[in-house]
């Protein structure tokens, strides 16, 4: 969900009223995918890399989550039951603070039983650090390195493959996200921040499916 700092400045706003608006277009989009039938959603709402940004901003973002896993009422109208991908709460590098973990938890527990779109949240989520924890994980199990036994490693075993990629913002690139799961994949290019990312972007990307 590229281009809310840069939305926002085209508006002579800060780039955390981008952010604010970059959250309350993932709750449009998550209505819009639901009216077409889509069954699995991904957002990578927080990388491992993120961290880095200005205090002020991560502060603010993080706030946004918490508001984010708390739209349980609208998730339980809708039927979505929601997930988070990420890097376990206990291993030693993450660094989800506490009040968002409790958030997670809480959404997760309270949409488990909605049977429509399952909304995945990437938060503290990085490709290549769930790559690692899966080799990890082969070596300390002491199973042979195969396909299988790293996908049964992965955070979220049973997440499907990603059939369209969505990369907004006029970024003509793939970032550290969801790296195994994309093979093969179609990817949709737009030049839209994602603020501007409506319904008819999302019917776009769904058509690279009937291509």
């Amino acid at each position: 969900m590229d281009g809310n700092g840069r939305w926002a400045k085209a508006r002579g706003l800060a780039r955390t009223a981008g952010h604010t608006e970059g959250e309350e277009n993932l709750a449009r989009v998550v209505r819009a995918a639901v009216k077409h039938n889509v069954g699995w959603l991904t957002a990578f709402g927080f990388s491992t890399e993120n961290w880095v940004r200005p205090r002020a901003e991560v502060r603010h973002i993080l706030g946004l989550h918490e508001k984010l896993f708390g739209r349980v009422a609208e998730l339980n109208e809708l039927n979505v039951r929601i997930q988070w991908i990420g890097r376990p709460f206990d291993s030693p590098d993450a660094r989800t603070p506490r009040y968002v973990q409790r958030a997670i938890r809480k959404a997760i527990a309270d949409t488990a039983t909605n049977t429509g779109m399952t909304l995945t949240v990437a938060f503290d989520y990085g490709s290549r650090a769930e790559l690692a924890h899966a080799a990890q994980r082969i070596v300390t199990d002491n199973v042979p390195a195969t396909v299988d036994a790293l996908q049964q490693r992965l955070y979220l075993p049973n997440l499907p493959d990603v059939d369209v990629l969505v990369r907004t913002s006029g970024e003509m690139r793939i970032s550290n996200f969801l790296l195994w799961q994309i093979a093969g994949c179609a990817v949709h290019f737009t030049d839209k921040a994602w603020p501007d990312f409506d319904e008819h972007e999302l019917e776009l990307a769904l058509s690279l499916l009937r291509k």
